[in-house]
């Protein structure tokens, strides 16, 4: 397996209480691994860590092989909450982590123009924030978050503020941007459906102080077409798979 990112013998405590417990987790390089386990466990707390927006207590991130001191170029985090500039308009949010790195201003907009197609959003350049729904809102954050050409993504539930249509498009296209963007993607997640659904690899944590339980790698059922994935057996196998993994711990 090539590595993209490997978290090595991470703790991480907030005083008296232990998040993590020298978790360890490699992620391979170009596909999405989810983050999946009960509420509380660490999940976000993670993937703040590989974004270096927060420190280990104990042990460390790497980076094809270099170990990181703090947020980097080579990842770009998506928000769940959106975390867009409400004065600046689509083009201006989408291109504006691009505007940080002194890029010119044509250059960063083509690109910026390119992605905000790639998620569905021509048309909508020009508009603001709250003149948006929460699914465009969130198609601009994962555009934003595409358009600096980081190594690897980062998304922290970025579904989780959206209608049930929305999520389903949304994951059909996630599916998309895999197969064609060449990227690490870790994706944080409450749905077991969901990560089995975008999944090639996924980590189950257990409740806090958290830990890798299990790791499950989807095989086939992909090549049957977006639009059949949820009638595969694999693909009902693995959902009830983790259910009986998980089922005790949720409260």
């Amino acid at each position: 397996m090539d590595t993209a990112v490997s978290v090595l013998n991470v703790t991480k405590n907030y005083g008296d209480v232990e998040a993590l417990r020298d978790l360890s987790l490699d992620f391979p390089r170009g596909q999405l691994t989810s983050l999946l386990g009960p509420s509380g466990c660490g999940k976000t707390t993670l993937l703040k860590i590989i974004a270096g927006l927060l420190e280990p207590t104990a042990g460390n991130i790497e980076i094809d092989g270099k170990q990181i001191t703090g947020p980097g170029e080579d990842r770009a985090f998506v928000f769940q909450d959106f975390a867009l500039l409400p004065w600046a308009n689509v083009l201006r949010n989408v291109s504006f982590g691009l505007e940080l790195r002194g890029v010119a201003k044509s250059e960063r907009e083509a690109i910026a123009e390119k992605y905000i197609n790639n998620v569905g959003l021509t048309g909508f350049e020009k508009s603001y924030p709250h003149e948006l729904s929460g699914g465009m809102r969130q198609r601009v954050g994962l555009a934003r978050a595409l358009s600096v050409d980081s190594k690897v993504l980062l998304l922290d539930e970025p579904f989780s503020a959206v209608d049930e249509q929305n999520r389903r498009k949304f994951q059909e296209d996630m599916l998309e941007l895999v197969r064609n963007e060449n990227k690490t993607f870790i994706f944080v997640t409450h749905s077991i459906e969901e990560a089995v659904y975008v999944s090639d690899q996924i980590a189950i944590l257990l409740p806090r102080p958290s830990r890798v339980s299990e790791i499950i790698r989807p095989k086939g059922f992909r090549s049957a077409g977006v639009e059949n994935i949820r009638r595969s057996k694999e693909y009902l196998d693995i959902v009830d798979q983790i259910w009986a993994s998980l089922r005790n711990y949720v409260e």
